[in-house]
């Protein structure tokens, strides 16, 4: 049987947990999540059908406050995956010290096969089957894959009709109208540049030398592309869902995003006002995107895309992961044995989280920040939290990911000894 994607991230834990002192009563309070749910959610469709759909919800750990974490509609949603990817947003939230646990939800469903009504409807339904398992103060959820500031308004629209009152802070990622924050939408992929301009001079790269592929070309791909681009690096693949593009020259991302967004096509292509025109690129499929010889690799999609299958023939130098856990733990070992440096999904794509948090905070209070308020706070955090992940990396010489556990796992110790535990009762 093959290795359940639960058990592959809890390797990431076994392996922090031997650079690091901590209680046994920690270990044991983070080796299972704090309360699962599914449900099933029944809904109209336009043609007069009727047709349910599995939907999921996990609270890993509320340690550190309540948790947080999306919502991602897609056909592969299960428990297994709803269950991992809340216990990496346990280690997230502690590795940029946000008040947060984690957490994570889904609906197994393909979102493009349903009409803008029934995709309301669904949206709409879930919330009514989990509404007692989340709120500002418990379980606040957020965007994630395929989903978007739209489906958070429907949802906490929904919400709030069930709570007879308006909450703002049960949900974020919501539109601006409803108390959404500015800058939410890019927060993840403008963090993940941060980490990385605050590692490049550590590395001692330069922008204007530095070749990078983006594998992903949704929201969060798409803006690391462009921030990258846009700030010097030589782009020079990118793909979605079907395929990608690669052109040894350079790619011209926004060019690109707008040649996508208006004619829903991806091709290599220079726009000049209205005007594309499509410039000379190779056709390439994901998985050659994932081998090309580049210095920065970006997986920006789902998780596993790096497996033990196809580790070998990364040729990559460096790897930040901005999706959550597109490498396991088998190719990680493989990778390592290359001399392939890997920056983890935990710290690279914290900024979504991070902005989510200020969100909340601005529902709160009724206070609303400026864009350039929001990102210099982001800013801070990610340059903060980065440079300390480096240097227990460097002071320990231990993997990247392997220090951000260890950061994260010291934050969450101490909340747990903070309630005692064998050491305090037992002396």
């Amino acid at each position: 049987m093959s290795e359940s994607l639960f058990d592959q991230a809890s390797e990431r834990l076994a392996q922090a947990i031997a650079h690091v002192h901590i209680s046994e009563d920690a270990i044991e309070r983070l080796k299972s999540p704090k309360a699962s749910l599914q449900v099933s959610i029944p809904v109209r469709m336009d043609n007069g059908t009727l047709k349910v759909f599995q939907g999921y919800r996990v609270r890993y750990n509320d340690l550190r406050g309540p948790t947080k974490g999306g919502i991602r509609f897609h056909p592969s949603v299960n428990m297994d995956e709803v269950k991992s990817l809340a216990f990496w947003m346990t280690f997230k939230c502690a590795a940029v010290n946000l008040p947060f646990g984690g957490a994570k939800g889904g609906v197994a469903v393909d979102p493009k096969q349903l009409s803008k009504f029934e995709l309301e409807r669904l949206s709409r339904g879930y919330i009514d089957a989990i509404a007692d398992f989340m709120g500002a103060d418990v379980d606040i959820p957020a965007p994630d894959v395929q989903t978007n500031q739209t489906i958070m308004g429907w949802m906490v629209d929904q919400y709030s009709t069930i709570q007879r009152k308006l909450c703002p802070a049960a949900i974020t990622g919501k539109p601006l109208s409803m108390g959404g924050s500015i800058g939410r939408e890019t927060a993840t992929g403008l963090g993940a540049f941060f980490a990385i301009e605050t590692l490049m001079p550590l590395l001692k790269m330069e922008r204007e030398q530095t070749t990078v592929a983006v594998q992903g070309f949704g929201n969060v791909g798409s803006a690391i592309a462009d921030l990258m681009s846009k700030a010097g690096y030589k782009v020079v693949a990118v793909s979605d869902s079907k395929g990608g593009i690669y052109s040894p020259n350079g790619l011209d991302v926004p060019s690109i995003i707008n040649y996508k967004q208006s004619t829903r096509n991806f091709k290599a292509v220079y726009c000049q006002d209205s005007v594309c025109n499509i410039v000379e690129h190779k056709t390439i499929s994901n998985e050659e995107l994932l081998q090309l010889d580049v210095d920065i690799l970006i997986p920006a999609a789902l998780e596993n895309q790096i497996t033990e299958v196809n580790a070998a023939q990364i040729r990559a130098k460096y790897i930040f992961e901005v999706a959550n856990g597109p490498i396991t733990p088998a190719a990680d070992a493989i990778l390592e044995k290359k001399g392939v440096m890997v920056f983890p999904d935990i710290l690279i794509n914290a900024g979504g989280v991070t902005v989510s948090y200020f969100e909340w905070v601005q529902n709160r209070s009724g206070f609303y920040w400026t864009l350039s308020e929001v990102n210099d706070r982001l800013k801070q955090s990610m340059v903060a939290e980065t440079l300390r992940i480096w240097e227990i990396a460097q002071q320990k010489q231990i993997s990247m990911r392997t220090a951000a556990y260890v950061h994260a796992l010291s934050r969450l110790s101490e909340a747990i000894e903070a309630k005692g535990t064998r050491d305090y009762y037992v002396r």
